[in-house]
């Protein structure tokens, strides 16, 4: 990093502690996110290459579904690949404008997560509660379109908290992070200028996390009054069941989001870094199998893709498909 750059900020780079000191507990923690991480990157990557294969699940739900698998793949390689070399090499030290990257890129996919589990929610709701309607509400262009603005969108709210966080000055020329990535709560804690603004604007972001939320809530309470209005037993499990691996992965993402960041940032604690492991590494990885066990046409499809016996040539070209449906 540049002279100037450090003589602006006070700081050359951040001692991230990690989730744990002890070396045995270090080495066993190395293999467990190893093994996680190659199972996410497995299952996000079959996710894609299924929606591509299946002509049949070429609609908006899969199409969303294929951003979300894709993101999951960004997200949990953002963090997870660092700590690796970290426990690897030994070395906890993270430069700061690699600080400041890692951070950009959390929050951002971070909102992109709320926003096309929302979008999701949406899609839901318009093909139960008005199913005649539905392919005329979710043409192809709207869908392009939502998944255009939040892509671009939570760009560029992850890029207004980074600039602001890099006008701060800290104290040393290294500092302690307690944690394992670069979190934005504590690089505000051990910031020595003044804060009030990016605190402001986090409680801005907190409602932009928070308002995709209350739209997923709603969603879902029209789709039961829809639901509980059909008149056989049949239709009414037929229906939920279209959104059970959806709903199964707001809870898991949400459940454990909400029950660390609600709160003001001085009562983060030790046992919250454990917690972030929850939403930053397992939902990711559960999230194809929540999908995949819980959905017959996704279960038809694997079973179908693995029949065929892909080669890789077709993978390629197959994930290609997949990433430019989604405006990737």
């Amino acid at each position: 990093m540049s002279r100037g750059k450090e003589n602006d900020t006070g700081v050359s780079e951040f001692l991230l502690l990690g989730i744990t000191s002890d070396p045995g507990q270090r080495q066993a923690l190395f293999w467990l996110f190893l093994c996680m991480y190659l199972v996410t990157l497995a299952g996000n990557t079959l996710i894609i290459l299924v929606i591509g294969s299946a002509p049949h699940l070429h609609t908006p739900m899969y199409f969303f579904l294929t951003n979300l698998s894709f993101v999951d793949l960004c997200f949990t390689t953002n963090l997870i690949p660092r700590l690796l070399v970290s426990h690897v090499a030994g070395t906890w030290t993270i430069p700061y404008t690699h600080c400041l990257t890692q951070m950009y890129f959390f929050i951002s996919f971070a909102h992109l997560d709320t926003f096309l589990l929302a979008v999701m929610a949406l899609d839901r709701y318009a093909a139960i509660c008005y199913p005649l309607q539905y392919c005329s509400i979710f043409t192809p262009r709207l869908c392009g379109e939502m998944a255009a603005l939040v892509w671009v969108g939570s760009g560029l709210i992850s890029l207004v908290h980074t600039l602001l966080m890099s006008r701060l000055t800290f104290c040393s020329s290294t500092q302690e992070i307690s944690h394992f990535y670069c979190e934005a709560y504590l690089l505000l804690k051990i910031a020595c200028s003044d804060t009030r603004v990016n605190q402001r604007l986090f409680l801005g972001g907190v409602v932009l996390f928070v308002a995709p939320c209350v739209l997923i809530m709603v969603s879902y309470i029209c789709i039961a009054a829809t639901v509980l209005r059909i008149p056989s037993a049949g239709g009414r499990r037929k229906a939920f069941s279209t959104c059970s691996s959806h709903l199964s992965v707001v809870i898991l993402f949400y459940g454990t989001v909400l029950a660390i960041y609600i709160r003001p940032p001085d009562s983060f604690s030790a046992q919250d870094t454990i917690a972030t492991i929850m939403y930053t590494v397992l939902t990711p990885m559960l999230n194809p199998f929540i999908y995949s066990l819980r959905n017959k046409d996704m279960k038809e499809a694997v079973r179908r893709l693995f029949r065929r016996g892909t080669k890789p040539s077709q993978c390629c070209r197959l994930l290609g498909w997949s990433l430019r449906r989604s405006k990737i």
